[in-house]
């Protein structure tokens, strides 16, 4: 807890319990169901927490904003933004029933009213949000081939609609494509951890 105090100072008190309450739930789920690697879990709040709130550094979504966490496993990076951003609607889907029962499992715990968990494929979610956000779910280009789908045209954030992913290593084949439109910011920009580096979040407005 002392890393997301550290770089989001600003947290009321109901986020910091929620953010507190994850250490033992997701220690308990993990148990049942693998959701994170045992070898990982006792890094949730570097690995897992911090790392899905680097979206919260990029960009600050305004009240009202609907995002689509695409591919959630689970639940990140949508249950740490779903905190962050109290006032905004988060729809996370997986297609693994079981990744998201314990998605749906920690929102009920921690009384997470504006996330929205739910066992899907991206194929089939027909709704439009003003941003699709994932983590390492797969290649740039097949994503937003399936993505592109539930983008808004209506506009209501300092950054136009789009995607937003976090991911690592060499991203260069990945970002091709989007070259002229593309966003690439280091992690390290944000976190001082060893672990942020050669991470990115990757901006590609629609």
């Amino acid at each position: 807890m002392k890393l997301i105090e550290k770089y989001f100072p600003e947290l009321t008190q109901e986020q910091k319990e929620q953010f507190a309450a994850l250490d033992a739930l997701y220690h308990e789920w993990n148990e049942k169901i693998n959701v994170i690697s045992r070898k990982d879990i006792d890094n949730l709040y570097e690995h897992h927490v911090l790392h899905s709130l680097a979206i919260g550094k990029f960009i600050h979504f305004r009240p009202g904003t609907h995002i689509l966490d695409f591919g959630t496993g689970g639940g990140f990076p949508g249950v740490p933004l779903s905190i962050l951003f109290p006032e905004c609607d988060f729809k996370l889907i997986d297609g693994t029933g079981k990744k998201i029962c314990v998605a749906q499992e920690v929102c009920k715990a921690i009384g997470l009213k504006n996330c929205h968990p739910e066992h899907l494929r991206g194929e089939d979610e027909k709704g439009k949000y003003e941003f699709v956000v994932s983590r390492a779910v797969m290649p740039l280009p097949d994503l937003m081939k399936i993505v592109k789908k539930n983008i808004s045209k209506e506009q209501q954030n300092a950054h136009p609609n789009g995607v937003i992913c976090l991911k690592g290593g060499d991203l260069q084949a990945e970002t091709q494509p989007y070259r002229r439109i593309v966003e690439t910011v280091q992690l390290s920009n944000y976190f001082e951890e060893e672990w942020f580096k050669e991470k990115y979040c990757i901006y590609i407005p629609t």
